[in-house]
């Protein structure tokens, strides 16, 4: 009888002890899930509705589009960017204020003290830190601006801005191998440790040196155990699952 292979469970501390063991020079971070607990590409979205940023029709219209991907006929990456351009139109600096509101409110009291913590490590040993999510690049921009995270180094999903308002050109929407794509093209070929937590994060955790999946996905989940590669668990993400395993 074949014995099924179950991926090795990391503590805070481990993790910690493996990245001073790698002490990495260039770190990459996913962020919906891995840094934080919230997927701020949908939650942004929905709150941007409801504060008026997007007209009815354009509302009606995404909502449309993201049955459609829940059904598995629109997919990733054509998803993520429309979500983006749903704010075609709007000047930069509303969207920027609205992202800060957002992130002020619902991202930063959802981040992981243990990720917190890590970066903060990371950034005081000079690591070169960069964030790479399919969210849109303001929402990433603002949530990851107090690690210290410019947003030079956030590769996200991006419109063109002509005179100050986003057009509905898409720059980028790295997802799945976009992301390793993305990497590759600011020029980070091999980074030493990469950060992620699902399936779309798989190809840039296959380019690094040392993957450090965080919370992972049931699909990731199955990977890891496949590659032989560990994982941690957050301490709010484990006290959710137990509190769901009890009832």
């Amino acid at each position: 009888m074949e014995t099924q292979l179950e991926a090795e469970r990391w503590s805070a501390g481990e993790l910690e002890e493996k990245i001073q063991g790698v002490k990495p020079a260039v770190a990459v971070f996913d962020c919906d899930g891995t840094l934080w607990k919230i997927d701020s590409g949908m939650g942004f979205m929905e709150w941007s509705i409801e504060q008026g940023l997007v007209s009815r029709s354009t509302s009606d219209w995404i909502d449309t589009r993201h049955r459609a991907y829940r059904a598995g006929d629109v997919n990733e990456r054509d998803i993520c960017g429309e979500m983006v351009q749903i704010y075609t139109g709007l000047r930069e600096e509303e969207l920027r204020r609205a992202a800060a509101e957002y992130v002020r409110e619902f991202v930063r009291p959802s981040v992981f003290p243990e990720m917190a913590r890590l970066m903060h490590g990371l950034r005081e040993s000079g690591a070169e830190l960069w964030a790479v999510s399919s969210t849109n690049k303001w929402v990433v921009a603002e949530g990851v601006r107090e690690f210290g995270i410019p947003e030079s180094r956030v590769l996200a999903a991006e419109l063109a801005i002509v005179d100050g308002v986003l057009s509905s050109e898409l720059i980028d929407v790295p997802t799945d191998e976009g992301k390793a794509t993305s990497l590759r093209r600011a020029g980070v070929v091999r980074p030493d440790a990469v950060f992620g937590n699902s399936i779309h994060d798989l190809a840039m955790l296959e380019m690094a040196v040392h993957p450090f999946p965080v919370n992972p996905s049931a699909e990731l989940l199955e990977v890891l155990a496949a590659r032989g590669w560990g994982y941690f668990l957050p301490g709010s993400v484990e006290r959710d699952f137990v509190t769901l395993a009890g009832k």
